[in-house]
């Protein structure tokens, strides 16, 4: 095949998985896992950047694309949709040359068995060029901020002062951010290994442990990773084991645990002292977090069951601690799924919310008196965060907060809530996570 004919397979594909997202919803790592085969290995890298970049802009895209069409494309033609606007992103984003992302870009439209409107995507990116589109700023907030208005609204309700930082974090790249092993080295150590063969990282001390790569590289190249050295985990998510655990600890539950990363840090921290129960409801995922521990050279008891009923699974011994990683909008790592703008609703938030709660409920009778619960989510809005935590504390009588911090280096990173503490996303180049520790009376 050549190089010209490669090319517009990439962005045919591209299409397709966009068109995946935006148009039948399906999630930007389903659509990516069932199209990517189509593609060249070399061009892999090339395609998600396409595809995550595409959806990043999404909105800022239709503006220009409504601007550039005298009518909107026919629904059928979606994918051509998805086409124009992965050509568009690829003129103002990247730098591929103009030519070759015209001439690919409409060849592509010819696999998409769409020859007619081949015309059409030349012309228009051509005027685009041309008529310097790029420069004219949109006045609607969505396609100022490429998040939808539900969601703009939400976050500068609940972060007012903060809510343009938050928003435009969301669009930017995510980093790639290592957890190393502090049972086999430190971070220092690692990076000194990295260093050697030529990967350029950045030791954070304000989380032990963790390590940020300048550059993103394949796993493969990592040293160590293959024997569990080290692991993939946003510095943010390195917060929670640490958090939970204290000295004496035996029986620890890891609820809602796939698809594996904190189970993982917290066989690191409690090794053989720790009894550790991972309760994940999706079988699919739960054999992610056995391959995790595996690769990792450690070992729990896997359940695949749902956390929020545990009278079919557990055993009747209390635990000493439990992480409840709870099921979220996820509003706090949209720089790593941008799908979640296009996927989420504003009518989603209620329904997770109370699903948050019932998880509180059900699993709070499991835990030890003296024992810690530490709340978990990955979202940045306060129904799913401060407001779950305190209507449970407000109505439970043996529960408090114990907001004591693990240690002082994380103190400037967190914003106090009225319970919990959050981490936003961008703050040191890290994830967006909420955090509240309650403690159950003795």
């Amino acid at each position: 095949m050549s190089r010209d004919r490669q090319g517009a397979r990439l962005r045919a594909t591209a299409a397709e998985v966009v068109d995946a997202v935006v148009t039948s919803g399906r999630s930007l790592d389903a659509a990516l896992s069932a199209h990517e085969p189509r593609v060249a290995t070399e061009d892999r890298a090339l395609l998600r950047l396409l595809c995550y970049g595409t959806l990043r802009r999404h909105w800022r895209l239709k503006f220009w694309i409504a601007q550039l069409l005298d009518r909107p494309l026919k629904r059928k033609d979606s994918v051509i949709d998805a086409l124009l606007a992965i050509g568009l992103y690829q003129l103002t984003d990247t730098r591929i040359p103009d030519h070759a992302v015209v001439s690919q870009t409409v060849e592509a439209s010819r696999l998409l068995r769409r020859p007619k409107l081949a015309g059409l995507l030349n012309a228009v990116m051509r005027r685009f060029l041309r008529e310097d589109v790029a420069s004219s700023e949109p006045e609607d907030a969505e396609a100022i901020y490429d998040h939808p208005q539900w969601l703009i609204d939400m976050i500068e309700s609940d972060w007012p002062g903060h809510s343009d930082a938050i928003l435009a974090a969301n669009n930017a790249r995510a980093p790639m951010w290592l957890r190393v092993d502090a049972s086999r080295a430190t971070a220092l150590e690692y990076e000194r290994q990295l260093r050697d063969v030529g990967i350029a990282a950045e030791a954070f001390e304000a989380v032990d442990g963790a390590l940020r790569l300048t550059e993103p590289v394949s796993v493969h190249e990592l040293p160590g990773f293959a024997d569990g050295l080290v692991s993939v985990q946003d510095a943010a998510a390195q917060l929670a084991a640490p958090w939970l655990l204290k000295k004496g600890d035996r029986r620890v539950l890891d609820a809602c645990a796939a698809p594996g990363g904190k189970s993982g840090h917290l066989l690191e921290l409690g090794g053989a002292e720790i009894d550790l129960t991972c309760v994940d409801s999706d079988e699919k995922r739960l054999h992610a977090v056995e391959e995790n521990l595996t690769r990792l050279g450690r070992s729990a008891t896997l359940v695949c069951a749902d956390a929020s009923t545990p009278q079919g699974w557990w055993d009747g011994e209390a635990f000493d601690a439990i992480l409840l990683d709870a099921p979220c909008s996820a509003t706090g790592v949209i720089r790593r799924h941008p799908d979640i703008k296009l996927l989420r609703r504003a009518s989603d938030i209620a329904s997770l919310s109370g699903l948050q709660r019932r998880l509180l409920d059900s699993l709070w009778p499991l835990l030890a008196p003296g024992g810690r619960l530490l709340y978990v989510t990955c979202s940045v809005l306060a129904d799913e965060n401060d407001e779950v935590v305190a209507s449970f504390v407000e109505a439970t009588a043996d529960a408090r907060e114990d907001d004591a911090l693990q240690n002082n280096n994380i103190r400037d990173l967190m914003q106090r809530k009225a319970y919990g503490f959050q981490v936003l996303p961008g703050t040191a180049d890290m994830d967006g996570f909420y955090y509240a520790c309650l403690e159950k009376a003795g």
